[in-house]
């Protein structure tokens, strides 16, 4: 898969790692449209990038369906649609505490949002026998976010969903690839840098961006800009027991010695 010349869409383009990704594609000569629900923050950030913005809730179909509309209408049949916007509330209590309308959420924007985009994109991309699908997910959807259930539940989701885009799909000439990033510096955990007390696990967006990058070149399904989420995985695959286990003690540890402020990055297994 190469960027020059292509069209690609990016949903939760106005910051964090869907504008570090707009930025890094473009230099490689894609067209870009960056979608976001905010207005504001989609004007500016498409006006600095000298991009196509687009205004755009990814939990409503029609929304998603017009931002498509609007994006092949102003730049060319989609080459690559980039589903990356993302929630993350937490949970007060236990693992079922969360209210209906925050399960809701996460499930519309982490899981319906790719169905929708992928509903109405494919019967085109099939016909032309050529479209890429990116759907960021999150290391979550491989191990589990210690304080989230909703979280973890919706991004486990997400990969199944991409998995079935990529067989169904893949030998009619449709690249799929899932992204799933461990503990990333964005607004949506409410940082932009790392600090100075950062974690090396830490990744800044643009370190991500530059990983999806390289991943969809590659044609790879699965991109773990945090490269030991692999050994995190395959350890819960070969004892799944023990790695619960594991995860009990880690969240035990980390909410004594760490409080609420690191429950982001939670789903570590050390």
């Amino acid at each position: 898969m190469e960027f020059d010349g292509k069209t690609v869409v990016i949903t939760g383009g106005a910051s964090g790692i869907g504008a570090a990704l707009a930025r890094a594609v473009q230099a490689k000569g894609a067209r870009v449209a960056i979608a976001d629900r905010d207005a504001a923050g989609v004007r500016d950030a498409a006006e600095g990038m000298g991009c196509l913005g687009l205004v755009c809730d990814v939990t409503i179909e029609a929304e998603i369906e017009a931002c498509i509309r609007d994006a092949t209408t102003a730049l060319g049949w989609i080459d690559v649609f980039v589903s990356n916007a993302g929630v993350f509330r937490g949970q007060e209590g236990h693992a079922a505490s969360a209210a209906d309308a925050v399960w809701m959420q996460n499930w519309m924007v982490h899981v319906m949002a790719h169905v929708y985009a992928a509903r109405c994109l494919l019967p085109d991309m099939l016909a032309r026998g050529a479209g890429y699908f990116v759907n960021v997910s999150s290391a979550a959807g491989l191990l589990n976010q210690i304080g989230d259930a909703a979280y973890s539940a919706t991004k486990h989701a997400a990969v199944s969903f991409a998995e079935s885009l990529a067989i169904s799909h893949g030998a009619q000439g449709i690249g799929v690839s899932v992204v799933c990033p461990q503990y990333v510096a964005t607004p949506l955990i409410g940082m932009t840098a790392p600090d100075a007390d950062a974690r090396p696990a830490l990744l800044t967006a643009e370190e991500v961006a530059q990983s999806i990058v390289a991943g969809v070149e590659d044609g790879q399904f699965l991109i773990l800009p945090h490269a030991e989420v692999a050994q995190h995985a395959q350890r819960r695959a070969q004892d799944h027991d023990r790695w619960i286990d594991g995860m009990r003690r880690l969240q035990q540890r980390s909410v004594s010695e760490l409080g609420d402020a690191h429950q982001a990055e939670l789903y570590r297994l050390d």
